[in-house]
């Protein structure tokens, strides 16, 4: 028997009747003014009225119903969804720093310029990279950023050069931050193994090439093992590597990128340095470069001189501003203070727990679904349904099912070249008993593919929303309620 185990719910409007009243305005202790008559706003049709009870209730409902990190696990692989410390938070809200107005001159600002001076030195001394910005806003942004700063440096040259290689196993954004760049892009295919294929990189990389766009480790949770190969084959022919660090993770405090030949990097604080993520912002994609790109910074940097901490707008060779004032300030407030809380020691813990939980879910879970790829994993692993779909259960079925158990589903349909992915990054802050629960359901839900594949294509059962029609959502979203 197939239980519908929703709960009704009234909407607010329909939780309204007359002679409800949920507020009570005091006097406003000063003589009417006379409202425009165009400026008055007659009664709204059907507008909800109610007590201060049921407000207060319906409100504190729905805030509850989203699934988040504090809620419980969330391993939406290449995304690095992991627990924000609670300190960072209260730091980010002192008032010197949560009023901090960018117009203020620079003598009243100088605790705020020291911490992003401070802030960048620590992010130099983790990558071993020469200079960091952190004006760009998110992950996508450094990496136009970045992509700018390397076609100036060939236009400095005499040629901005064509086109810009990205392999197959890249972060989707990397395509458009090339284009935006002013690149055509070319893809470059993975071997057998899930990393970039030498022979045909050394083919493609022709003078018209400006750089090399590559995730490491890659959307499949692969090390690019043949990095420093992959960077002479570049520099040889004048091109640059550059580095997608969204996954730094996997590896910060335990290998250098300078020393694999990088040129250019964006971070995510909002991944790697533990800051809030998702919903649309905040983030924060600060770029890291080697020496010969410092000319070509964005404007201001932060200096320090005789005088105290400065904003520095002469970069002769500068690609500009890339956004108003500096970056996202008080996520980078929130970062620093992850990094004095963990120092370059727990940053190699950070490397080796998320390595170790990804590893760990592989283990479990290799013969239940199914690997593409045999290289080892690093932080997240890349799964697959073909075992499942010999059922007609595909992955976006089981992505569903597991919101019955209380886990957030894994990213999946990604990457493009795993057919039916289940992409799972645990991170570093999730304890065992969590991603044995998560391995658990994923368990269970194959043994119910097995048993029952219709059960588990209806699923949600026990969420507030059940199953909806993708496609009519998609097309036809309704976003607002009417009478």
């Amino acid at each position: 028997m197939k239980i519908n185990y929703k709960k009704a719910e009234k909407t607010i409007f329909e939780l309204s009747s007359e002679g409800k009243k949920g507020i009570n305005l005091p006097e406003a202790g000063f003589e009417n003014v006379a409202i425009p008559e165009d400026m008055m706003r007659s009664e709204i049709d059907g507008f909800p009225i109610l007590s201060q009870t049921e407000v207060v209730r319906h409100f504190t409902r729905l805030s509850s119903l989203n699934h988040s990190i504090d809620h419980g696990f969330y391993p939406l692989g290449s995304c690095t969804m992991k627990h924000n410390p609670k300190l960072n938070e209260t730091l980010s809200s002192l008032k010197n720093f949560k009023d901090c107005h960018p117009n203020l001159s620079e003598n009243l600002i100088q605790g705020s310029l020291e911490l992003i001076y401070l802030l960048e030195d620590s992010l130099k001394k983790l990558t071993e990279m020469d200079r960091v910005t952190l004006l760009p806003a998110a992950g996508a942004h450094g990496e136009l950023c970045g992509m700018m700063m390397i076609r100036k440096a060939h236009q400095m040259k005499g040629n901005p050069r064509k086109i810009v290689l990205i392999p197959d196993s890249a972060h989707g954004t990397n395509p458009a931050s090339s284009v935006f760049a002013g690149y055509q892009t070319k893809e470059i295919k993975s071997n057998e193994k899930g990393m970039i294929d030498l022979s045909l990189l050394e083919k493609e990389v022709t003078e018209e090439v400006a750089a090399l766009m590559l995730t490491n480790p890659n959307t499949l949770g692969i090390f690019e093992t043949n990095i420093r190969e992959i960077s002479e084959i570049l520099h040889k022919k004048g091109a640059y590597l550059y580095l997608d660090g969204a996954n730094f993770n996997a590896f910060v405090g335990l290998f250098s990128p300078k020393k694999m030949g990088v040129d250019v990097m964006h971070l995510n604080l909002h991944k790697t340095f533990s800051t809030p993520h998702g919903g649309g912002g905040p983030g924060s994609g600060p770029v890291a470069v080697t020496k010969e790109f410092e000319e070509f910074l964005p404007i201001p940097t932060v200096e320090k001189g005789n005088n105290g901490y400065y904003l520095n707008y002469n970069i002769k060779n500068t690609i500009g501003k890339v956004r108003s004032f500096y970056g996202q300030f008080l996520v980078l407030v929130r970062a620093y203070s992850y990094i004095l809380q963990l120092g370059i020691d727990g940053f190699k813990e950070v490397s080796k727990i998320s390595v170790l939980l990804a590893n760990y879910i592989r283990k479990n879970l290799e013969t239940t679904y199914r690997l593409k790829y045999d290289s080892p994993t690093m932080h997240e692993v890349v799964l697959n349904d073909s075992v499942q779909e010999k059922r007609g259960v595909k992955n976006i079925d089981i992505a569903k099912r597991l919101l019955d158990f209380g886990v957030h589903p894994p990213t999946v349909s990604f990457p493009l070249i795993v057919h039916g992915a289940l992409m799972i990054e645990p991170t570093e802050t999730e304890p065992k008993e969590e991603v044995d629960h998560f391995i658990f359901a994923m368990k269970k839900i194959a043994e119910e593919i097995e048993q029952d594949p219709e059960f588990v294509k209806g699923a949600p059962y026990t969420t507030p929303v059940l199953r909806l029609d993708e496609v009519k959502a998609a097309r036809n979203p309704i976003l607002r309620w009417k009478k």
